[in-house]
């Protein structure tokens, strides 16, 4: 093989591997993206969980350990070495505001192509304001060191780089992009599942896919089911995750006296068969970028309730609806209600118009990777 026939070697930083979204969508990309021209070396901070070495060795890639991000020293100082040390050309940053400290690692050893990716949005709820204060300081830096700027939706890139930016068209939106053949509906699935859960037919499933952190409300959500438990108990409530929160939503249900109408999944490397088993997603988050499961929950055909924090770009179809997180409860109740029981179809054309097909999307990213080299 010529050396012009070598791919492009992209040095993509992970941060804190955990098993969450934005994993999640980079592994999506990973698996479809032409590795005979693109390839990918993850680069994690040692304090990482769940990092899939296997798949990613045997996809041509590498995995390669740095101090975490808090010893920002060590950090920048390893991160120097290794990029220096395998000549990349493009450096990709996933860790949205703190994207600043591995870029400015990038300039200094000559990577020409510094592309900071945002993949969230600040959250405006004083839950965490500490946090915000910390993501504001250092957002007035992401574009400081970056010469290319991408995000997963107009609201995650305008909150980030600023609504200038994308009003002069330089923020690349790659959309969260998924297989769509992976999560479509399968009444077979559903039936094997369910009844692996222990499920009855006439239950009716809220579901829910992520972290037990604050960002994801599962207090909002425990709450919701709690009402709906009240007046029908054939409700039951699906929850896929792990996380700090984990435990004390634990205790929470236990408390209210509804732990055996609460299936606690754990961390699952394939959600799409548990949409199946689900009757409705609910997604009440504090913020976020896009919202990837949200969209999933809808390729999946499931009627899907999400908090107006989450982006209007989130909802490709028409069974997604919105509410406020400063609505009472009875109007959550009153919306699932509503729509639990609709017919499971999806409308695969608007999703790929959405830009939701990883077929698609995947080809559109590798010219981006092209046309930066060119």
């Amino acid at each position: 093989m010529n050396i012009e026939d070598k791919p492009i070697r992209i040095a993509m930083i992970i941060g804190k591997w955990v098993g969450g979204g934005v994993e999640s969508v980079i592994m999506n990309y990973y698996r479809h993206i032409d590795r005979n021209k693109i390839q990918f070396d993850f680069i994690c901070d040692e304090d990482s969980t769940n990092i899939p070495y296997e798949e990613i060795e045997k996809l041509g890639g590498k995995v390669i350990i740095v101090p975490p991000y808090q010893k920002v020293f060590k950090y920048i100082k390893e991160l120097k070495r290794i990029f220096k040390q395998n000549n990349y050309k493009i450096v990709h940053s996933n860790i949205n505001t703190l994207s600043v400290f591995p870029l400015y690692a990038a300039k200094k050893v000559n990577v020409p192509i510094r592309i900071a990716h945002s993949h969230s949005s600040i959250n405006k709820s004083k839950k965490e304001l500490l946090r915000n204060i910390i993501k504001i300081i250092l957002k007035n830096f992401s574009k400081t060191y970056a010469t290319h700027y991408f995000a997963c939706s107009q609201q995650a890139g305008i909150s980030q780089f600023g609504e200038k930016t994308f009003n002069d068209g330089k923020i690349e939106i790659i959309k969260n992009a998924i297989s769509l053949d992976d999560f479509s509906f399968n009444k077979n699935i559903r039936n094997k599942i369910r009844e692996e859960l222990g499920i009855k037919n006439n239950d009716l499933v809220i579901g829910h896919v992520g972290r037990f952190v604050k960002t994801k409300n599962h207090d909002l959500i425990v709450d919701i089911f709690n009402e709906l438990y009240k007046e029908n108990k054939n409700y039951k409530l699906m929850l896929i995750g792990q996380g700090p929160l984990q435990e004390i939503i634990k205790q929470k249900v236990k408390d209210l006296g509804i732990e055996n109408q609460v299936i606690f999944l754990g961390q699952q490397s394939n959600t799409s068969k548990y949409y199946q088993a689900m009757d409705l997603f609910l997604f009440p988050s504090l913020y976020e970028g896009l919202g990837m499961v949200f969209v999933e929950a809808q390729v999946s055909a499931l009627p899907s309730i999400a908090s107006t924090e989450v982006p209007q770009e989130a909802k490709v179809s028409d069974r997604a609806y919105f509410i406020g997180l400063d609505e009472p409860i009875k109007e959550w109740t009153k919306k699932i209600k509503e729509v639990i029981n609709q017919e499971r179809k999806v409308d695969t054309k608007r999703i790929k118009e959405a830009g939701y097909d990883i077929e698609i999307e995947t080809k559109k990213l590798e010219k981006i990777y092209q046309n930066m080299m060119k």
